[in-house]
């Protein structure tokens, strides 16, 4: 299974809802599906229809969809790939192993198709794709505190950067209903998992944004998504015939009731966009079998595996187990129109080698390899659908890890030097951006900085010279848009 290779995509579906009319305030309606409803004779108007949880003064769905500023939105996604704890820069992109034994990589290194530039020896199939994304050695945090500040933090305006994106875009993307703004974790692709660690930050903040332009979280509910909620247990999601058996009898009970024979033409129209949009998204069973299994990283860290020593051993056995699948559905999303989505599993780079963690060459088995593993697909993935163009992928965490290793074998915070890859959305690649010092702990070159990468982000999405003579635009979202160059190198 971890050897199969990407199979040849099947023809990209496209949606042919167009020109869907914005009749004028009428009552805000989102899409809730029940388990409850295959169990009724007849769905109730009230059971169908979710009015106004979103609290946004009467917008209708056709509002949601038409709200984007259609000119400053280039036709490209984002997938944000936290990797949450704070990876080593050494066992990762920067393994200086012509350094003393306390500071290079404890895995080694392994060549990559790029001449002279090697990766932490952890990373053998993304070794084999380095001329296809590019990574920065003089990237910094600026602080050494576990929180999320390069997705949602004081340079993001304590908002999720998908909720900027999602201020510009509208909530919903028109044609599709599908949501601009999505994050995965997970309980996304499996029920089983642990809950969303929110302890060192809310991936999920929209800030001064509202709540209108929460990230949605498919599995989780809650907040903005409570509204457009796919109510089906994940073992039915997982299960074809289960979900659209469930879909179809939500339709004929839909075709019967009074709640459609009283719907306009473009309401019965967005409500069917809605309902195709969300059941083929998230039905992974759509996607072939020997892709799913390209991506799959269970197999690689059985729980039995994990030693009973660490007291994270959930977080590394939740992070195994769907890593591959939450990258898997990103890319679908991103397929169907989603412009912006998060993916995180659980807090697993902090490899101190203490209670709760793991000493870095043991945590470079247990999350390095399903890393490797899953990102290398989720780059054959798109590479093989043509999409390269399109769909920009960033990994990175909250900071780095110290130059020397800990009397345990662990490396501590550090704050002076981070990992960052970046991946497609048309920009340059095959690059190596940046240089750091000697023992890894700071950059020798200019510094690449958390507004920086927003910047890059936010340049891949949006038109940002239009928005800045966009009216209605909030001061401080132009503040963001503007306040950082995008990564040279890069662009």
């Amino acid at each position: 299974m971890t050897g199969a290779s990407i199979p040849k995509p099947s023809e990209i579906g496209k949606d042919k809802a167009e020109g869907l009319p914005v009749p004028a305030r009428i009552a805000l309606v989102m899409l809730s599906f029940s388990d409850q409803s295959r169990n009724s004779s007849r769905l109730h108007r009230r059971d169908f229809l979710r009015i106004g949880g979103l609290g946004l003064g009467g917008l209708s769905l056709s509002d949601l969809m038409a709200a984007s500023q259609k000119r400053l939105i280039k036709d490209k996604s984002v997938i944000f790939l936290f990797m949450h704890g704070g990876p080593s820069q050494f066992e990762t992109f920067d393994p200086k192993m012509d350094a003393p034994s306390e500071i290079r990589s404890v895995t080694g290194e392994i060549k990559t198709t790029l001449p002279g530039i090697t990766f932490g020896g952890s990373f053998e199939r993304l070794a084999k794709l380095a001329h296809k994304f590019s990574i920065v050695r003089s990237f910094v945090t600026g602080d050494a505190v576990h929180d999320i500040k390069t997705i949602v933090g004081k340079d993001t305006m304590k908002a999720n950067l998908g909720s900027l994106y999602s201020r510009i875009a509208g909530p919903l993307r028109k044609g599709s209903a599908m949501p601009t703004n999505v994050a995965l974790f997970p309980q996304s692709v499996d029920a089983t998992t642990g809950p969303i660690i929110k302890q060192f930050g809310d991936f999920t903040a929209s800030g001064e944004m509202g709540s209108t332009y929460q990230p949605f979280v498919p599995g989780a509910g809650g907040g903005a998504q409570a509204d457009m909620t796919l109510s089906l247990p994940q073992a039915r999601l997982d299960d074809r015939r289960m979900l659209l058996s469930s879909l179809d009898q939500w339709k004929r009970q839909m075709d019967a009731s009074e709640a459609v024979g009283g719907m306009s033409e473009f309401q019965s129209l967005a409500f069917d966009v809605l309902r195709r949009g969300v059941s083929d998204a998230f039905d992974l069973s759509r996607e072939d079998p020997r892709l799913i299994a390209r991506y799959d990283t269970a197999p690689l860290l059985p729980k039995d595996r994990i030693s009973t020593q660490w007291r994270n051993r959930e977080h590394y056995a939740d992070n195994a187990a769907t890593l591959g699948k939450l990258l898997l559905m990103a890319r679908r999303l991103c397929e169907r129109g989603c412009g912006f989505v998060t993916v995180t599993t659980s807090f697993v780079w902090d490899m101190h080698s203490d209670i709760n963690n793991v000493p870095v060459r043991t945590g470079m088995d247990y999350v390095g390899r399903p890393f490797d593993h899953a990102v290398s697909a989720l780059i054959e993935d798109i590479e093989a659908r043509g999409l390269s163009e399109k769909i920009m992928l960033v990994c990175c965490g909250e900071m780095g890890r110290s130059p020397k290793l800990n009397v345990k074998g662990g490396r501590d915070h550090w704050g002076g030097l981070a990992p960052l890859m970046v991946y497609g959305g048309g920009l340059k690649m095959g690059r190596v951006i940046g240089q750091s010092a000697r023992n890894g702990g700071e950059p020798a070159s200019e510094p690449v900085t958390i507004p920086d990468l927003i910047s890059t982000i936010m340049h891949t999405l949006v038109d940002v010279g239009e928005a800045r003579v966009t009216d209605g635009l909030p001061s401080g979202l132009l503040n963001v848009l503007t306040r950082g160059q995008p990564i040279r190198g890069l662009v």
